[in-house]
């Protein structure tokens, strides 16, 4: 809390909510959640700035892997894939999967987060943020369900109620890894791989769960793999790229 940076950082994510937010009520998650890959891409070519030099061949040539392979993902989910109304069956699915994380989740996150390595303190914060983002979208879709037909409360909106309290649980221990795995090293790995886990696991959800790509034509989901493991080689790439100091 005594470091400027570290506030303004806190400042601008805390900024982002509402953007994100907005982007969750007008599209699928298969198309907002992969757009996270922005972040890594600023943040290498930004802490190359910082230390006042070009970017090397290699480290633009992962930028162009990643903004290749999520533009063109993006693109085509855009065209193919839809939200869909929210079914009670689908948000229990969603809280029974989520109840089964946080269980694991949990002890680990209070108990043992100081002796983890920073690859797995990511990839359980990757996870949590994945399933704060799908529970996000379901509680928008439902409130603009209520607001548009008039239904009032029903029965299904208590599983609507326990999908607010699981994504504040599942922020606040993502929050906790990110912050453990930051305060240990170099940023570039968490970057990483919060950009690959976390639009994995909401494009999971989003697909299989709430059946955003229920429409799509055959040919999509080959698209989705093929350009997808582009971004992610990318992102290895990105990931494995040590600046000279």
């Amino acid at each position: 809390m005594r470091r400027p940076v570290w506030l303004a950082g806190t400042g601008l994510l805390a900024l982002a909510i509402p953007f994100q937010l907005v982007a969750l009520f007008l599209a699928p998650l298969t198309v907002i959640q992969p757009l996270g890959a922005v972040a890594l891409v600023l943040s290498t070519l930004m802490d190359a700035r910082a230390r006042h030099r070009r970017p090397s061949r290699s480290l633009l040539g992962a930028v162009g892997l990643s903004v290749a392979g999520i533009g063109v993902f993006v693109g085509v989910a855009a065209a193919t894939t839809a939200s869909r109304p929210v079914q009670s069956t689908q948000l229990l699915t969603m809280l029974v999967v989520l109840a089964v994380v946080l269980v694991i989740a949990a002890p680990v996150v209070l108990l043992l987060r100081t002796r983890l390595p920073r690859i797995a303190l990511v990839l359980g914060a990757g996870v949590l943020f994945g399933f704060v983002g799908s529970l996000t979208k379901v509680v928008l879709d439902r409130l603009h369900t209520i607001w548009t037909i008039g239904s009032g409360f029903t029965s299904a909106d208590w599983w609507t109620l326990a999908c607010l309290v699981g994504m504040g649980l599942s922020g606040i221990l993502g929050a906790v890894l990110v912050q453990t795995a930051y305060a240990s090293g170099p940023a570039s790995l968490v970057v990483a791989g919060l950009t690959v886990v976390d639009p994995v696991v909401g494009v999971t959800l989003g697909v299989v769960v709430l059946g955003e790509a229920a429409q799509a034509p055959i040919w999509a989901p080959f698209v989705f793999v093929l350009t997808g493991a582009t971004a992610v080689a990318g992102v290895v790439l990105l990931a494995r790229h040590r600046p000279a100091n």
